[in-house]
């Protein structure tokens, strides 16, 4: 079976256990010549005391010291604390970093913090991830970190959140994106069931980004509703690239990773699997719109959870259409090679007559459900990042209590 790296429930991300608090993985190596290195250049003064030393045991005639002349400093060696992120995340100049203010803290994880910030140059609002560079070593996700930044880079589609930039100081790496103030799930904890008009929408634009993605040869591994925003018109944004991967035509994945209540069967067993794995995730997703509950409760482990996919039929509401009836069932099918998988499929799906999958035409119609524009982050006063690599902790500590309940689960302190 592959590495597990589960995300249990809705809100929280397992990772695999750590052995002490060392640094694990092949940076280890790359430490230890660091730090060994340290104290082995030599001075100009010792390299003119060991000439003339030389001189005097051969009793030549002393001659001028060559002249030492200082490397720019563009030819120095970057630090290997540095070069590491390297090229995904560039070095930013300082004077950038200041253009940017923080406006509240959006979200904190075990692994990183969320914060909403205007940039004062474009006179815009984004939100920044902030990631400690210790963490990503000692949990040896600096591949998964940069394989994040490099997928996202490469996309570009009206239904994914896009990038705006990514970069490194000297303790933290930060990638940067458009600010939404609401997601999918926090509407649906609200409201509960969806009309169906509203799931032939939402699923008509999932169904677009996941075939762009996987004609891209992307596999995202973690479609569910909390990685999934919604801009101010009430249109869908797939966030979240954490766990993507590259995957290309009649290749397999073995890792066991996602969110364990979205997890393909495939992937609870540890592979093989494919990008077929996302359109369960999708019929997951689909069927708590449509039901305001998921298919199969949450288990402890993804063992457990294998159990009761495996052993459990989805009963489908009396009052669901018999049209999404049939497409949760061919989504939700315990065989990947006969799950609904290509564009075709969907096009031609009596659940989307009359849909046109075309992007420009899906974003002008309008969304029935009322998408409220209240900001979910919690507001801090108005700051400069300094050189943006700044005390998170306490950052995270100034927001005051009442702030903290009114994030409820969004924080995980």
């Amino acid at each position: 079976m592959g590495a597990v790296s589960c995300r249990q429930g809705q809100h929280t991300r397992g990772s695999a256990p750590q052995k002490g608090g060392n640094i694990q993985g092949p940076w280890a190596r790359g430490w230890k010549s660091l730090w060994c290195g340290m104290g082995t250049i030599r001075s100009g003064l010792e390299e003119l005391w060991e000439l003339q030393r030389h001189q005097c045991l051969h009793q030549e005639p002393l001659q001028p010291a060559p002249v030492l002349v200082e490397k720019p400093l563009s030819e120095w060696p970057v630090p290997q604390f540095i070069n590491l992120f390297l090229p995904e995340f560039p070095m930013r100049p300082v004077r950038g970093q200041q253009e940017l203010k923080i406006l509240g803290l959006v979200a904190k994880g075990s692994f990183g913090t969320v914060l909403k910030v205007l940039d004062c140059a474009q006179k815009a609002v984004f939100a920044v991830k902030v990631v400690p560079k210790v963490k990503v070593l000692q949990r040896d996700t600096l591949r998964q970190c940069k394989e994040e930044v490099s997928i996202q880079r490469q996309i570009n589609h009206p239904f994914v959140h896009s990038l705006g930039d990514s970069w490194q100081g000297r303790r933290h790496l930060f990638i940067m994106c458009s600010y939404c103030s609401m997601d999918l799930y926090s509407l649906w904890s609200a409201v509960g069931g969806f009309p169906e008009t509203s799931i032939r929408l939402f699923a008509a634009e999932l169904v677009l980004v996941l075939c762009y993605l996987h004609d891209m040869g992307i596999i995202h591994r973690d479609v569910k509703m909390e990685n999934i925003l919604l801009d101010e018109r009430g249109h869908l944004r797939l966030t979240d690239f954490g766990l993507s991967r590259r995957l290309s035509p009649g290749s397999r994945a073995y890792t066991i990773c996602g969110t364990l209540q979205y997890m393909a069967p495939e992937v609870l067993r540890g592979g093989p699997y494919n990008h077929t794995a996302d359109w369960w995730s999708l019929g997951v997703l689909l069927f708590s719109l449509a039901t305001g509950k998921f298919p199969v409760a949450a288990e402890r482990d993804h063992v457990s959870m294998l159990a009761s996919v495996t052993h459990c039929e989805s009963e489908m509401p009396a009052s669901m259409t018999q049209e999404l009836a049939l497409l949760l069932h061919e989504l939700l099918c315990q065989s990947p090679l006969h799950r609904l998988r290509h564009l075709h499929h969907f096009q031609v799906h009596p659940f989307f007559r009359g849909v046109a999958f075309d992007p420009e035409l899906l974003r002008k119609q309008p969304v029935s459900l009322v998408v409220e524009t209240r900001d979910s982050s919690s507001p801090l006063e108005s700051m400069p990042f300094e050189d943006f690599d700044c005390d998170l902790e306490s950052l995270a500590h100034s927001v005051s209590a009442d702030s903290l309940l009114q994030m409820g689960a969004q924080l995980e302190t």
